[in-house]
Order: structure tokens, then C-alpha cells, then sequence
């Protein structure tokens, strides 16, 4: 048996483990895989630190911190109530929520603009009595789409601008005709029925006339730094690859100190040490071991290749698998590394057939994006989000999430693939 199809084999079961077990759990599963990888020296041990991406916990890591001072403030609790005030009911606080986050993902990491926005969730929730379980599920898919509208949004969207050249403008408008910021928000907007739909039983009447009041707004102030620096930094080429994660961690222990001198207590760095969520950063850790191993032995290549053979020469054929196998797969696995080996791939398709090869990147980008929010573990906005729910003590079922999950990514996938064919074919 080759090297290959053992470490396609091991894969497949950690991941039919992964969505079986207990979310709680989860992060032993991935961390066991890991060891058996190495084990089986499936991936050397002196790439196991390069395969890990650092970028991603460092910003996680102080994010989760930053994250903790924001919660303490009260602002969150403060912004529930604002929100209560403009929205008629639980469905249309839910949605507004949703929205607001897909905004801030379009410019911010999806998972640090799910570690902003799901404590104003479970605000909400708890203010109305209800389970805050759909609340941020719908928070963290919603950001998750919306990460591939723009260059700074998403790890993704950085390997496209990267490797085709693109700016910032260029996700917007480009050679004349509109980006693919244009489908990814359409499809933002053909989700909305969707989540209507999906919590029209949710009519109960939204009524807050209490108003938080918050003392300290050097978190709030400290969030917003966050979001500036990382859009600022994004605008800079041949930025040290870990820049986003000291940002991050510079943040919290910045606010951390100032906190600590403000209350005369230690309380407050214990308080936020113990916010980190070790699991969802070992999860993560595992996950991107695990990648490594099938990305040394071969699966994802091997995966790219099947393009080239079974696609041919056909444009919207080709177009169509570059799309729904890229869902298909980034569903269980992760997407960045699935993306660097594809974009090569794609652009020699492209050249084969003498096209441009810009709708096979878009295509790619849409599906390889969006494809993650079929499962709780397609990305790593998904797995925080679960995991700030474990903290609050709400268990995260997989049939939870993939009853928002599906149609959410059915009508987002189908709208931005229709809306790209039209504009780019």
C-alpha cells in the first residue's frame, strides 16, 4: 500500500471521528492523528513546525484575549441592546447580526471577526431567552462567506492576489468588469431568505429598554486599533509572514497590562489566560499537521491532477468542477493549502485552452471558500465559533450546524457561480 493511500485512509477517518465525536473532543481526535502521521512518517518530523501556521494561532491566540478584555467591558452587552432597540423581532436580531459580521469579514480574518462579533450574539441570546447555538453558527458562516470579497479578508484571497497580482481594487472591478466582490456579496444577499426561512419561528418580540452601562472603553478602543492595524498591514507587500498574529498578540498584552495597572489586580491576567481556548488552538494545530502529512504524500496533488483528466477542454464544464469539487472537498479539508497547489493548476488549464484564466481562479476561490461552511470543521471561523460556544457551555451538534450550514452555502455557492459565469465566461 502506497504512502499516499495510507495517509488518505488516515484522513478519512479522523475526519469521519471528528464529526462524530463530541465537539469538546475534538481536538484529541486531530491531535492523535497527528501522532500517527509522524508516526508513520507520513510527514517528517522537522516539518511539523513549518506545517503548522503561526500566523493563525498567534492572531486566534490574542484575539481570544483582546476578545476577553471586550467581553469584561460590557460593550458587547451595550451593542445587544442598541441592537434590540432597531430590530422587531429575535429572526430579524439574528440576521442583523449575521450581516454585520459578513461586513467585518470582508476586511478582517474571518476568525478574529468571529471572536468580535459572537459575544454581541450571546448578548442577544441571553437578553431574549433563547439558544444562542443557531445565533452564532449563522455569525460564523455568514463571516466565512464573505472573507473572499476582498484581498485583506481571507488567507485565501491572499494566495489569489498574491499569485495573479491583484490590489485590493482589483477584487472589486477589474478589466472592466466586476470583481468577484460583486458575486460574493450577491450571494451575502441571496442568503438572507435563507436565514428568514431558517428562524421564521423566532417572532418573538424584541423589547430592551435596560441600557449597559460601560466604564472602560480602552477594549472597545483596543478592538478597533485591531481591525486598523491588520487593514493597514494588508496593504504592505513582503510583510513578514507572522505580521497578523504579532499584531494580534501586541494587542492583548498591551490591553492586558493597561488593564492590569488600571485595577491594581493580577485578576485580570489570569482572567484572560483563562479565556484562551487551548482546544480550539490544539484542534487547529492538529488539523494542520494532518494537512501537511497529505499534502507531503501526495493527496493533493493527485486531487489537482483529476481536474486536467477529467475536465478537457470544455470552459463551463472545467468552470463547474473547479467549483463543486472545490466545495465538495473544502468541506473536510483545509482550504489554503488546497488553494496554493490548485492556483498553478488552474492557470495551466487556462493556458491550455487558451482563455484567461481568471474565471477558473474565481471559481476556485468561491468554491474552495465557501465549501468550508457545509461542515462544523470546513473552517477555522466554524471551529472558533463552536469553540466559544463549548466555553459558554452549549453543546454544538453537526446536525446543528449543517441544517444552517447547507442551504447557507447551496444558495451562497450557486448565486456567486452564476453571477461569475455571466460576467466572466
Amino acid at each position: 500500500m502506497s504512502q499516499m493511500t495510507v495517509a488518505l485512509i488516515l484522513f478519512v477517518i479522523m475526519y469521519i471521528f471528528l464529526l462524530k465525536i463530541d465537539s469538546e473532543k475534538r481536538w484529541m481526535v486531530a491531535l492523535i492523528a497527528a501522532a500517527v502521521f509522524l508516526a508513520f512518517g507520513i510527514l517528517p518530523i522537522q516539518k511539523v513546525l513549518s506545517a503548522i501556521n503561526w500566523n493563525v494561532i498567534m492572531m486566534l491566540a490574542g484575539t481570544m484575549g483582546i476578545v476577553e478584555l471586550f467581553i469584561e467591558s460590557r460593550m458587547p452587552a451595550r451593542m445587544a441592546d442598541g441592537l434590540l432597540k432597531i430590530v422587531p423581532n429575535v429572526k430579524w436580531a439574528v440576521i442583523a447580526l449575521s450581516l454585520f459580521s459578513g461586513i467585518v469579514s470582508a476586511f478582517v480574518d474571518n476568525v478574529a471577526t468571529v471572536l468580535m462579533v459572537a459575544p454581541i450574539g450571546l448578548a442577544v441570546a441571553k437578553q431574549l431567552d433563547t439558544n444562542p447555538v443557531p445565533v452564532i453558527i449563522s455569525i460564523a458562516v455568514s463571516s466565512n462567506l464573505q472573507g473572499a470579497a476582498t484581498l485583506v479578508g481571507d488567507t485565501t484571497s491572499i494566495l489569489l492576489g498574491t499569485y495573479a497580482n491583484m490590489s485590493f481594487n482589483d477584487f472589486f472591478w477589474f478589466f472592466g468588469k466586476p470583481g468577484i466582490a460583486v458575486a460574493v456579496e450577491i450571494g451575502a444577499l441571496m442568503t438572507i431568505p435563507v436565514l428568514l426561512f431558517l428562524f421564521r419561528k423566532e417572532k418573538d418580540k424584541v423589547d430592551s429598554a435596560v441600557t449597559t452601562v460601560v466604564t472602560d472603553c480602552m477594549p472597545t478602543l483596543l478592538m478597533i486599533g485591531v481591525v486598523l492595524a491588520l487593514i493597514i498591514a494588508s496593504q504592505f507587500e513582503n510583510k513578514p509572514e507572522l505580521t497578523n498574529g504579532f499584531i494580534c498578540m501586541i494587542f492583548a498584552i498591551g490591553g492586558t497590562l493597561y488593564e492590569r495597572i488600571r485595577t491594581h489586580s493580577t485578576a485580570v491576567v489570569y482572567d484572560v489566560l483563562k479565556s484562551l481556548d487551548f482546544q480550539t488552538l490544539l484542534l487547529l494545530c492538529g488539523l494542520f499537521i494532518v494537512i501537511g502529512g497529505i499534502t507531503e504524500a501526495g493527496v493533493i496533488d493527485a486531487i489537482a491532477k483529476m481536474f486536467v483528466n477529467f475536465g478537457g477542454t470544455d470552459k463551463f464544464l472545467m468552470y463547474t468542477m473547479i467549483v463543486f469539487v472545490s466545495v465538495i472537498l473544502s468541506a473536510f479539508i483545509d482550504n489554503i493549502p488546497y488553494v496554493a497547489t490548485m492556483l498553478p493548476v488552474v492557470q495551466g488549464i487556462a493556458a491550455l485552452m487558451g482563455v484567461q484564466p481568471y474565471l477558473f481562479y474565481y471559481g476556485l476561490l468561491i468554491g474552495a471558500t465557501l465549501g468550508g461552511n457545509l461542515t462544523p470543521v470546513g473552517a477555522s471561523a466554524n471551529i472558533a465559533g463552536i469553540g466559544i460556544l463549548n466555553k459558554a457551555g452549549y453543546e454544538t451538534k453537526t446536525s446543528d450546524f449543517m441544517k444552517i450550514g447547507i442551504p447557507f452555502t447551496l444558495v451562497a455557492v450557486l448565486s456567486g457561480y452564476a453571477v461569475i459565469w455571466l460576467c466572466w465566461a
